[in-house]
């Protein structure tokens, strides 16, 4: 189904700006999808891990994404549960080995190309919204209303400590921002579908917002794009 005839919001931008947070919040209070693209590349890289290929066999690793199937379960006040194949790998792709695998593996178009599919299929009545890296840009180009969040690599950085900390884990804070810092480079730089925003997305600096702030903003230009008003924000 086209997003020319169900509504979508894209929530683009990098690791750590809020996309995850704010796009459930939208989601739930819209009564619409939600799409969790990151989730999908770190549900390949979980399959790749477990089935003990490399980054290097794109082609294998292509068919390992298309051969996955993927559920979101949205749940009130909580991160969205993902399954695979009937079985709940929320936790298992959250973990950092996971994580740089999926920052590898996203960077592969035969990985990309298998997943474009599955991501169409979930634009669904009563409407999407759509979190990831290139869901304004590649999947979705057409968006009713497309948002580009970012936030300083320091921001991001303490974000991710603090939710590294909530969960029991020692981790270093430098050593985060400098990892944010190679991820955007790496995401600016590949040649598919590079991390930037489409020319006619919002752009939100959510350094300084709360979340209900950024939810706020984008349901105030939601509003505005279906009076037809609104131009995006440089």
């Amino acid at each position: 189904m086209s997003s020319g005839s169900v509504p979508v919001i894209t929530l683009d931008g990098p690791s750590g700006s809020g996309k995850g947070t704010v796009g459930q919040l939208l989601a739930q209070r819209l009564g619409w999808h939600f799409l969790d693209s990151g989730a999908l590349y770190r549900a390949v890289a979980l399959a790749v891990d477990r089935a003990g290929c490399t980054p290097q066999d794109a082609a294998g690793l292509g068919q390992i994404a298309r051969g996955l199937v993927v559920q979101f379960l949205a749940q009130a006040q909580a991160p969205v549960r993902v399954l695979v194949d009937g079985e709940d790998v929320s936790d298992a792709i959250r973990e950092e080995k996971i994580s740089r695998l999926a920052s590898q593996v996203a960077v592969l178009p035969e990985v990309r190309q298998a997943l474009l599919d599955k991501q169409h299929a979930l634009c669904q009545p009563p409407g999407l919204v759509a979190d990831g890296r290139d869901m304004g840009t590649v999947v979705f180009p057409e968006a009713t209303l497309k948002i580009f969040m970012t936030a300083t690599p320091e921001t991001r950085a303490e974000r991710r400590h603090k939710q590294l900390k909530d969960k029991g884990l020692d981790v270093n804070l430098a050593r985060l921002a400098e990892e944010i810092r190679a991820r955007d480079a790496r995401d600016a730089e590949r040649g598919a579908s590079p991390l930037k925003p489409a020319d006619d997305a919002h752009v939100i600096d959510t350094s300084c917002l709360t979340v209900a702030q950024v939810v706020d903003r984008i349901l105030d230009l939601l509003r505005d794009r279906r009076l037809g008003q609104g131009r995006p924000e440089g």
